[in-house]
């Protein structure tokens, strides 16, 4: 039975869909500006992580996951301008970088990708409706603003008391807001913005109110869970659901998943520490696969910290799944008996993926005591469980063949790595030691390294 912690209520509580047939998740995407970073790359994995496991559980035709786009903010105006160019070709390219990220870490594509510009229609029928209701007002200089006194229920998300936020509340100068908290639904255009027209006047919408018409319209007024790092508990999530609850009359989201930070080295990763990583620098040292593994090898709520170390750990983890995996024909349709059970266990326990990791590992070592003991049925039922358990975490789908020899490196192709250790194997067969050993030390100079056993020699990359 699937618990999960919930950050509304602070507790990990049964999941209970609203509809089992029809499971219903939103997640915050990102902001298109620029390139993916580590921690985009950390929300990319989890929540792709907890899609699997819900079509698992419920059925890929039951369950729909919602990953949105902000392809309009002021960050992106400002890159924009600083490019000098439209901000919709900014965010078509760096749309498709994102894609690009994702698909690389194995990340399946959402059911639904809403991008806020296209639905603007949405979003301005929402805010209306706030303002008939009570709860928006209009600013003198343009702008809409949601009153935050009106939410009785405003900080139940993030525990925060609308006093001490008062406390620490200013009100900038270009703002014309009652209250320092009242937050931004519509903005009025400034000279040279992308806007448009609406009730007040040309425009552009808030952030928060962006995700809340998205969802709503997407999902329904009432669903299942919505995620997104923990940076967006405060004020983005608190925000939607003030916004979404008071616009619908209804209760946004039932259960609200949170991932941790990113940490580079035990410090926060910031462009002003010089520890700032895209995917794409990341993806130039290692696979994506190790990435991936990296990510989920912590608890999705926990901090997540970033180094080599760390990196060439989850290399070698997956080294030693490929290497017992090589040579087998998996049984994916095999009963998966106690280690599958376990699996699901960790799983069942807010998704925890170190736990499943751990499983994979002992499921790993009795498939070596299977090979050794020469059982075939037995070898190609544990090596199936273990793949189809794997692809739950988004692993082990590569073939351990090209695992170990696909890739390019250190200047050599297959071809001639595959010539190098014929020469070696026929050095070893006149008893030419010396030889032998400059061909190995060759080899492993360019990153390959050798492996010799009963059948022959084998060979792979580090």
């Amino acid at each position: 039975m699937l618990e999960i912690y919930n950050n509304l209520t602070r507790k990990k509580e049964v999941f209970t869909p609203i509809d089992p047939a029809n499971v219903r998740m939103y997640v915050c995407g990102m902001t298109v500006y620029d390139y993916c970073h580590l921690g985009h790359a950390r929300v990319l994995v989890v929540f792709d992580v907890v899609y699997r496991y819900l079509r698992m559980i419920y059925g890929p035709e039951h369950v729909t996951y919602v990953r949105n786009i902000t392809d309009i903010d002021d960050k992106i105006i400002a890159r924009a301008n600083e490019r000098h160019e439209p901000f919709s070709e900014l965010t078509r390219r760096f749309i498709d970088e994102m894609h690009r990220d994702a698909e690389a870490l194995g990340v399946l594509p959402p059911d639904q990708e809403p991008r806020a510009t296209t639905h603007m229609g949405e979003i301005i029928a929402m805010i209306q409706t706030l303002i008939d209701k009570g709860y928006a007002y209009c600013a003198g200089n343009g702008d809409v603003y949601y009153d935050v006194s009106r939410f009785e229920h405003y900080g139940q998300l993030s525990g925060k008391r609308i006093e001490d936020l008062q406390a620490g509340a200013r009100v900038e100068v270009d703002e014309a807001k009652d209250d320092p908290l009242d937050f931004a639904l519509w903005k009025a255009a400034k000279p040279d913005e992308p806007s448009w027209d609406s009730p007040w006047g040309r425009g552009r919408p808030g952030w928060h109110i962006e995700c809340s018409a998205m969802s709503t319209h997407c999902l329904g007024h009432h669903f299942d869970i919505h995620g997104g790092g923990m940076d967006l508990q405060f004020p983005h999530h608190e925000n939607e659901i003030a916004q979404s609850e008071a616009a619908t009359g209804e209760k946004f989201v039932n259960v609200w998943m949170h991932n941790g930070f990113v940490r580079v080295d035990n410090e926060k990763m910031s462009k002003s520490l010089g520890n700032f990583f895209t995917v794409r620098e990341i993806l130039e040292r290692y696979r994506p696969e190790v990435v991936r593994y990296f990510v989920i090898s912590s608890h999705y709520r926990s901090p997540l910290n970033f180094s080599d170390t760390q990196l060439d750990t989850a290399h070698a983890a997956l080294d030693a799944f490929y290497t017992a995996l090589r040579g087998i024909r998996p049984d994916i349709d095999a009963d998966g008996g106690e280690f599958e059970a376990r699996f699901r266990e960790a799983m069942d326990d807010d998704f925890n993926t170190a736990g499943a990791l751990a499983v994979l590992s002992e499921l790993r070592h009795e498939l070596n005591r299977a090979r050794q003991a020469g059982g075939d049925a037995q070898v190609r039922r544990l090596a199936g469980v273990l793949v189809r358990l794997g692809e739950l975490l988004g692993l082990l789908q590569d073939d351990p063949e090209h695992w170990f020899t696909g890739a390019q490196a250190g200047g050599l192709d297959r071809e001639a790595i595959e010539a190098l250790v014929a020469q070696r194997a026929q050095a070893r067969a006149d008893r030419d030691w010396a030889e032998s050993d400059r061909i190995r030390d060759q080899l492993l100079e360019q990153g390959i390294v050798l492996e010799d056993g009963p059948d022959g020699t084998s060979w792979r990359r580090i």
